[in-house]
């Protein structure tokens, strides 16, 4: 919850969404679960305010930020999911993408970049979707009998918060869209070819808005005790990295931001103007904030593993008892000593587009520890930003001079100045680190018949910032990024696309 003067963080409850690995490669999240969590929110942070003696009354409007591609489809009669949700990094899809190359000529994974200014890849939610219709016969049956309904996580949590199957709007913004692979950046429609080519219903699309207008209004839920916030118009949708964009005010041709959760996201505003990338980024809507006004076009770098390595650290090899422990760690040695860790866990997205890549740690000696490892992880997460930052330089021509970031990695001291060293400029970290929550409240404060607030730059006073300035000499900083890119070379080509063995050779 913000204040609508100062854009001041006034209060805010996280709950951390369990993730599901029922197979290799698969990623699955349960979407009641994630419905639940954003119902467990909204009951704690007003407690909270109530508790900060803040009449919840005040609340004016309500914005939804969410991970894109991530893929769910409902039952609108019953409304309940027929299957979890796929989330974005899920590599199922890697044999529905295969297939469909095949009906491509050349197998050009860029056939329909120009529409969609993406490539065909397991990354986005038409493959998913094809995936759930060709293997799951309950999606299949609700399909024939007109109850099915798909949307990414937006669409889910509006329909269900707007009332559901007690008249929910099924609706999603163009930025959630544009990630969906069926949508036409130009026209802001669903694209009936694309649609044809996946062979995917029309009928069970989302209708799509602007990301700032009133979409509905919030209705009593059984499972909101205080029925806190019935009424109040949910009025702002971004797709999570559009909306840190948008919060970290990046409203100017040319301005960037990068994001480290799960994945990492970079992405440079090109304004009204949709650039096609050289060099393996991708063309998507940063925004359009209401009916009328123009939409904004962003190059985008995506890293499929950050955050997740930190997670994997704790979870899988239990180096780590907390995700905040990897700082301490790192700090102990302040060094990886030439370990290197590529964590290609779903293959490698930008620049590369390589689904066969998976996770290497190499240069390992004897002496190399869990600090190493640790500080390997970290140094990781830069390199792969490094990367993408090289490539939009190149795309866009004019170097950044210095990168904005925010997500809840950037807490992280010791990562933010690897960053600096490894890139070589400033980095610069706003005081309030949410920025996408800022984003998607900026959003739902500017719609019409809201009206809290307008988003001219200068209207909303400037966050406070932390700055990391370089602090290694550029040539050991070219010497390591060329040892890393050795290191991706050797994760590359390393997944088949048959079937993993089990190890009993069947």
């Amino acid at each position: 919850v913000f204040n609508a003067k100062t854009a001041e963080l006034l209060s805010h409850h996280q709950v951390e969404i369990q993730q599901k690995f029922p197979k290799e490669g698969w990623v699955e999240q349960d979407p009641k679960e994630i419905l639940k969590s954003v119902h467990e929110c909204v009951e704690r942070t007003c407690e909270k305010l109530q508790q900060l003696n803040i009449d919840i009354t005040n609340i004016k409007a309500i914005g939804v930020s969410n991970q894109r591609e991530t893929t769910v489809v409902w039952d609108k009669t019953t409304g309940e999911p027929l299957y979890n949700a796929v989330v974005w990094l899920d590599l199922r899809t890697q044999s529905t993408v295969e297939r469909l190359l095949k009906r491509i000529p050349g197998n050009n994974k860029a056939f329909f970049k120009l529409r969609t200014g993406l490539p065909l890849s397991t990354y986005f939610s038409a493959v998913k979707l094809r995936w759930l219709l060709d293997n799951v016969e309950e999606i299949r049956q609700a399909v024939d009998d007109g109850r099915a309904m798909f949307g990414t996580i937006d669409s889910w949590l509006i329909w269900s918060l707007t009332g559901g199957k007690n008249g929910g709007v099924h609706c999603t913004d163009v930025t959630n869209a544009s990630r969906t692979m069926l949508f036409n950046i130009h026209s802001l429609e669903w694209d009936p070819e694309l649609c044809q080519f996946f062979d995917i219903p029309m009928e069970i699309l989302p209708k799509v808005r602007s990301s700032s207008e009133i979409y509905g209004l919030m209705k009593i839920c059984p499972s909101l005790k205080s029925g806190a916030l019935t009424g109040v118009p949910i009025s702002g949708c971004l797709g999570d990295q559009s909306a840190a964009l948008v919060g970290q005010m990046c409203f100017q041709d040319g301005q960037a931001k990068n994001t480290y959760g799960t994945g990492c996201f970079l992405l440079c505003n090109t304004g009204q103007k949709s650039v096609f990338s050289e060099h393996g980024l991708l063309t998507t809507i940063a925004y359009k904030l209401g009916r009328d006004k123009p939409v904004c076009y962003a190059l985008e770098g995506s890293v499929a593993i950050a955050g997740a390595v930190v997670r994997w650290l704790r979870d899988n090899l239990g180096i780590l008892k907390t995700s905040e422990e990897i700082e301490k760690l790192a700090a102990e040695v302040g060094t990886s000593y030439g370990c290197y860790f590529v964590p290609a866990f779903s293959g490698l997205y930008a620049p590369y587009w390589e689904p066969s890549a998976r996770g290497i740690i190499c240069g390992l000696t004897q002496f190399t520890n869990k600090n190493h490892i640790a500080f390997a992880a970290l140094e990781a997460v830069c390199f792969q930003t490094r990367e993408i930052l090289d490539a939009m330089n190149k795309d866009c021509g004019m170097p950044l001079s210095q990168l904005q970031v925010d997500g809840g990695m950037t807490n992280n001291k010791i990562l933010m100045q690897l960053q600096s060293d490894i890139l070589c400029i400033p980095v610069v970290k706003p005081s309030m680190p949410e920025t996408t929550a800022l984003g998607a409240a900026m959003a739902a404060g500017a719609a019409e018949g809201v009206g809290i607030w307008s988003l001219n730059p200068g209207d909303l006073t400037a966050v406070t910032c932390e700055r990391f300035e370089p602090q290694i000499n550029p040539e050991e900083s070219e010497l390591r990024y060329a040892r890393w890119k050795k290191a991706v070379m050797k994760s590359m080509d390393w997944e088949t696309s048959e079937a993993p063995s089990n190890g009993s050779g069947k």
